[in-house]
């Protein structure tokens, strides 16, 4: 059992239970989110398209205040010790959540818009402190050979989440379900003490990790200013949730149009999650670290923008409900199973303080000024006339200056790999 389990994760014997922790913490985390996020999308559907702009902005605005409080964190607190106590505090974050939900599918707009704020911070920043905790766990042989495991459990946990939505929301309610989502976080809780006693036996983190990280609580975005690499990890990212907000706002206007039921438009929310992770799961298990190995991680950054270009010239081409779920489907499996975890190993090369509060920046401010940008060009292309085809077509040149970025942060990667084993570049 031990050498199928280590043959299947591509751990050695020392790393095994590491790598089945960190399985069981992504799974649990994304598990617990992924039980809210089509009660998130429902939120922004009642809200309505036209102020969806707004909540965006809300969104970035909440990250400009996150990013800095983190940043005094951890200057202030040993990291390994903070982790355990902001899950806890997201936790009880649900339960004040469920007390002010209404049973009934309508939410109070006050609430649905500031529960889809919430959640939309706590998937980028959860999500941020997950992998930064990963970089300072293994080192890049390491993240090359266990990364798609341990991706893999974090698609396993976006399985059971809507599956568990589709099945009990029409039952219990998306009250009910908040619930469910803060059990999951105190999974995700005992298996981070467990990768901390892993690594106080190992020594994979070190007496580091017992301190804090020091430094100003602006350092990580005044890292992202100075350095090209991270303004290039940042660009990358910009592109891709850019073109990712153009297909959100698509289907905000698609879908109420063809159903108008609440709970079947979570229903059918949480099945296109399903297909979406039933696929990043196979590819993740069966084939992410094969490919990364063969054909290296230049062609797995470079993939999912050449799969934007063919798809959005596909969905300008033919434009619809069914071709808008089939793209969407098969790009956030992508980026799941492939340009993600492809992208996590670009911040194994960083100095500690980097990988906490830049990769904090990057994941949360950036990817959210994406996002709000987007939103905004969305509806300022909407007022002045152009139709979701013009817009498909729109995207498919930002989709080819992605492709452009992912190739140069490929090679930078690999002229920072050879300079550390050189001894001439921390």
């Amino acid at each position: 059992m031990r050498a199928l389990l280590a043959r299947l994760t591509g751990a050695s014997d020392g790393e095994l239970a590491a790598s089945l922790w960190s399985f069981a913490y992504f799974y649990a985390l994304l598990a617990g989110y992924y039980v809210m996020r089509p009660i998130r999308d429902e939120m922004a559907m009642q809200v309505g398209q036209a102020q969806l702009h707004e909540l965006f902005t809300g969104v970035f605005v909440a990250m400009l205040v996150v990013a800095p409080a983190f940043g005094w964190l951890t200057r202030t607190f040993p990291r390994r010790r903070l982790l355990p106590w902001l899950y806890a505090f997201f936790a009880a974050n649900l339960f004040a959540f469920h007390a002010a939900f209404d049973p009934g599918g309508t939410q109070a707009g006050l609430v649905a818009r500031v529960f889809f704020v919430w959640v939309s911070v706590f998937n980028l920043f959860a999500i941020s402190v997950f992998w930064s905790f990963m970089a300072d766990l293994y080192d890049t042989a390491q993240a090359k050979r266990l990364y798609g495991f341990i991706a893999a459990g974090g698609t396993a946990g976006a399985l059971t989440g809507p599956a568990l939505t589709a099945l009990f929301v029409t039952l219990v309610g998306a009250k009910g379900m908040l619930l469910v989502s803060a059990a999951f976080l105190g999974v995700a809780i005992v298996a981070i003490l467990r990768l901390r006693a892993w690594a106080d036996r190992s020594g994979a983190v070190g007496t580091a990790a017992e301190a804090p990280i020091g430094g100003s609580i602006w350092a990580g975005l005044t890292d992202v200013v100075r350095t090209p690499y991270l303004l290039g990890i940042c660009a990358f990212l910009f592109a891709y949730s850019l073109l990712s907000t153009f297909l959100y706002f698509q289907q905000t206007e698609l879908v109420p149009a063809a159903i108008p039921d609440s709970a079947e438009r979570t229903r059918l929310l949480a099945l296109v999650d399903m297909a979406v992770n039933l696929l990043t799961l196979a590819v993740q298990v069966f084939a992410f670290g094969a490919l990364i190995r063969r054909l290296g991680t230049t062609f797995m950054l470079v993939a999912m923008p050449a799969v934007s270009i063919l798809g959005f010239a596909a969905l300008a081409l033919a434009p619809g409900l069914v071709a808008l779920v089939a793209f969407g489907i098969l790009r956030r499996a992508g980026e799941y199973a492939v340009s993600k975890p492809a992208r996590e190993t670009l911040f194994n090369v960083l100095p500690v303080e980097q990988k906490y509060k830049a990769k904090n920046v990057i994941d949360t401010l950036v990817h959210r000024f994406g996002d709000v940008s987007s939103s905004w060009i969305f509806a300022g292309l909407k007022a002045a006339g152009l139709s979701l085809v013009a817009m498909s077509w729109l995207a498919v040149p930002i989709a080819g200056a992605w492709l452009a970025v992912a190739l140069w942060l490929g090679g930078q990667q690999k002229s920072r790999v050879r300079l550390d084993f050189s001894g001439t570049e921390k």
